[in-house]
């Protein structure tokens, strides 16, 4: 049996998505940017999908971008207003369990003379806002703050962060890419200025990113190049993908509460099983609302990598934390953050269940991990010495 459980990092494209985008390619792949019929045809599908997607969230058609990636859209959004306003101010507030596309690009910034403050989270990961108010000064001029964390799954309370924005008469960027189909995300409702997301997040294509800009929010672009996009982002639109976007997000509001629904039994399923089975488990964030279908678990005494070799071999598919951050041998920074001891946090496991995932497979999961967990265990001289000691 083949089991996927990595929907945090890429999904699986839906039939009806596929369906949706195929002409684009072979048949309807005229350039939007030119005048003659071939390309106003793709102009018009392409404004199409833009108004589509404002219309899920609440916004106007022109305050909607079109980018490669959640990454490249984070990019722009801080490094953007950075340099649009660094004539107000240098100070950039953001939290430290962020997406690395964040946190670069602050530490980038910070290179070229911004101030970076990082705020805290508790154990469960979420944000402390005491804190948030208190870091905010005269020179602050934006606050990036994820809505949903992509390795524990804590959802921050971004309507609060956003009237603390407000009111101190900060922009406010949030990074929405765990999130985006799977909550109805209104920014006008929220404060937010300017908004994140990727279209392979909800099982549309990988390669096409969307970013929000609340009209009357000055942002420089990042790219040079033509006049595409408001002027804001250059290059090619890749028409296949942003109707593959527009599509994939529709389904997944069509069907949210239901895929949410089912996420969230087999999520809290898995969960109380291996509680059961494997002694010596923590359940990271399990004190607050998650995204349904993220189990973050700290496995003591192991080393996450064997796990997930080992689970690799049984056909089942997981996660240490961040696929944008596997190519590094440090422990997670989001499981440092929440208080998980470095010896132990290289030991925690991903599992992001999707709408494709079935009970069948979960139950093989349960089956499978706890003979792997006592295999690598048994070669611990730690493990060893604990079992000795009770």
């Amino acid at each position: 049996m083949e089991v996927y459980l990595d929907n945090n990092s890429t999904t699986k494209v839906d039939k009806e998505v596929l369906k949706t985008m195929m002409p684009y390619f072979t048949e309807n792949y005229g350039n939007p940017s030119s005048i003659h019929k071939f390309g106003q045809k793709n102009r018009k599908v392409l404004e199409e999908a833009r108004e589509n997607i404002a219309k899920l969230l609440k916004i106007k058609s022109n305050e909607l971008i079109f980018t490669g990636s959640g990454t490249e859209s984070n990019n722009l959004a801080i490094r953007g207003v950075a340099e649009a306003y660094r004539d107000r101010g240098n100070n950039i507030i953001t939290s430290t369990i962020e997406h690395p596309s964040v946190l670069n690009t602050c530490k980038e910034l910070e290179k070229e003379g911004f101030e970076i403050t990082y705020i805290s989270v508790d154990k469960n990961g979420k944000v402390n806002l005491e804190e948030l108010k208190n870091a905010i000064k005269t020179t602050t001029i934006l606050i990036s703050i994820m809505h949903a964390n992509n390795e524990i799954g804590t959802i921050q309370d971004i309507n609060k962060i956003g009237e603390i924005a407000k009111k101190n008469k900060i922009l406010f960027h949030s990074d929405v890419v765990q999130s985006m189909g799977k909550f109805k995300i209104n920014p006008k409702e929220n404060n937010i200025d300017l908004l994140s997301f990727s279209g392979h997040k909800f099982y549309g294509p990988k390669g096409i990113g969307g970013l929000y800009i609340r009209n009357g929010v000055k942002l420089k672009k990042v790219i040079a190049g033509g006049h595409q996009e408001r002027n804001r982002r250059p290059g090619t639109e890749n028409v296949p993908a942003i109707i593959g976007m527009a599509k994939a997000i529709e389904i997944a509001y069509e069907n949210m509460n239901n895929h949410n629904k089912k996420e969230k039994e087999l999520r809290d399923y898995l969960e109380s099983e291996l509680i059961k089975r494997i002694p010596e488990v923590k359940v990271n964030a399990e004190s607050v609302e998650r995204l349904p279908g993220t189990l973050s678990f700290t496995i003591k005494y192991v080393e996450g990598e064997s796990i997930l070799l080992n689970l690799d071999m049984k056909g089942i598919a997981v996660s240490s934390g961040s696929a944008c951050a596997s190519g590094s041998l440090d422990p997670s920074h989001v499981i440092l953050a929440i208080g998980v001891p470095i010896e132990d946090a290289h030991g925690t496991l991903r599992f992001s269940i999707g709408k494709y995932n079935t009970k069948e497979e979960i139950d093989y999961v349960i089956k499978e991990l706890p003979p792997i967990v006592e295999k690598i265990r048994s070669m611990s001289p730690f493990w060893n010495e604990d079992k000795e000691n009770n």
